[in-house]
């Protein structure tokens, strides 16, 4: 029998066996990544009776790269992928994958696009097919991430944490010949899988599969965003000897995949949930600020949320800066990551692509996007841009977070009524994720009116206007 070990940060402490099913929820700040990276040394100690190769999963693959940079931590034994490197490097050693396999992103939005557009065909003008794309790639991916299997299974389904969760249950048959006839589409054009469905099939893959499991233990790190049959399928990486640990922080949870999940529905046996309140990233100012998004309306509806323990740490407090113009606004940030980045870790986080390439230009030209594989996480200093989902785990001296007006964020354009409350929750969510990557600086900044999305009491800002 294996000794549990401690596993936390400073005066908290759990103790979880080497073996068995375990949940760790942390806040922002509490230190989940860096316990991860514990879980695995102590799961590969040949000291250890239950010891054996371990995973590390994270969803995104900035995460993925900022663990590989402590690599003189990391033993041999431990592997670290982003979830679809290891679902394709699995399926393709069962013969199930080809670098052709999966339809990109865009082809995925196409062929969705012709699917809706056949089966509208079908019926009579309703103002369901009126809908914006938007709905039905979430639709699917929400399917998809379930692993439902018929029409029968998704009526049956109860729906909670978004808006489609009340769509009528007349009409999800035509939602099912929607996602039935995007999938012959695919297959006709060679692609077995998409990003959302490829877990099914791995999930599938082990449930044949009898040979011994490469993996003895797997920890997941910021799993909150992975779906409910990327857990599933990770539960089955492992044989009953072995370990899963989930580490998470639902208040950080952006993809969709999980909301409305329950462990069992995860395939998580787990007869207790260990829960790390003391935030030690972020100063007591910016860890206010967080805390005060948190407790917003379009939090309301998540009941496992963490309140954090407010750090101690002193610092100033977050900058809320007004400008009059754009331009203005894209000078301020250009200027103040010019004069940090060489002696800090600088970042400008941003909530879509698009204000990404409206940015770069004003940038340094040694500025790296998050994903990109040059990341030098061990440098200490360096300045860095990307989206919020991009920044997730990480953390920055200084963090940026500009065009945060009433117009840009949330962005309602082609949004349904039913649907802004969900949209509200998704961009809040993004907000308090920027906002908690922040260590000590914070800069946010608007042009016009600032977003609904940020509480109101000037007691958590430095305001100014420029």
């Amino acid at each position: 029998m294996a000794l549990p070990k401690p596993i936390g940060k400073q005066r908290e402490v759990v103790c979880l066996p080497a073996t068995g099913q375990h949940v760790v929820l942390g806040t922002a700040g509490s230190g989940k990544t860096t316990m991860a990276i514990a879980r695995a040394k102590y799961l590969t100690n040949s000291l250890l009776p239950d010891a054996g190769r371990t995973l590390v999963v994270t969803y995104n693959k900035a995460l993925m790269r900022y663990i590989n940079s402590f690599s003189s931590e990391i033993p041999r034994e431990v592997d670290v992928r982003n979830y679809h490197l290891f679902a394709r490097g699995y399926l393709a050693s069962q013969g199930k994958m080809s670098d052709t396999s999966i339809a990109s992103p865009q082809q995925r939005i196409n062929l969705i696009t012709q699917a809706l557009s056949d089966v509208k065909d079908e019926y009579v003008e309703d103002a369901f097919f009126r809908r914006n794309l938007k709905f039905f790639l979430d639709e699917i991916q929400w399917l998809n991430g379930r692993n439902i299997l018929s029409v029968d299974q998704y009526n049956d389904v109860v729906r909670t944490g978004r808006a489609s969760a009340q769509m009528n249950r007349v009409l999800r048959p035509i939602m099912w010949e929607i996602l039935e006839r995007y999938r012959t589409l695919r297959r006709e054009q060679g692609k077995l899988y998409d990003l959302d469905d490829i877990a099914a099939a791995v999930s599938t893959a082990f449930d044949e599969d009898r040979s011994a499991r490469m993996y003895k233990h797997v920890i997941i790190d910021e799993g909150q965003d992975l779906s409910l049959e990327m857990i599933r399928s990770l539960t089955k990486a492992v044989p009953p000897t072995g370990s899963v640990t989930f580490f998470g922080d639902v208040a950080q949870r952006i993809y969709g995949h999980g909301r409305g999940m329950s462990w069992r529905e995860a395939g998580l046996q787990t007869r207790q949930v260990w829960k790390f309140e003391q935030n030690y990233r972020n100063t007591r100012n910016v860890a206010n600020l967080a805390v005060a998004v948190s407790k917003m309306p379009y939090f309301a509806a998540n009941p496992d949320i963490i309140a954090p323990i407010v750090s101690a740490a002193d610092g100033p407090k977050p900058a809320l800066v007004q400008f009059s113009d754009f331009e203005a606004e894209r000078q301020l940030v250009s200027s103040l990551v010019e004069n940090r980045f060489r002696s800090q870790s600088v970042a400008v986080l941003l909530r879509t692509h698009e204000k990404i390439r409206e940015i770069r230009p004003y940038l340094p030209r040694e500025a790296i996007q998050l994903k990109d594989e040059g990341a030098n996480w061990t440098a200490g200093h360096g300045a860095y841009y990307g989206t919020y989902h991009g920044a997730k785990g990480l953390e920055f001296d200084l963090v940026i977070m500009p065009f945060l007006s009433k117009d840009n964020i949330p962005d309602l354009s082609d949004i349904e009524a039913d649907e802004i409350a969900e949209v509200f929750a998704d961009d809040g969510r993004l907000l308090y994720v920027g906002i908690t990557r922040a260590k000590a600086g914070l800069v946010l900044t608007y042009t016009g009116e600032p977003t609904e999305l940020l509480p109101t009491d000037d007691d958590l800002y430095a305001r100014s206007v420029r």
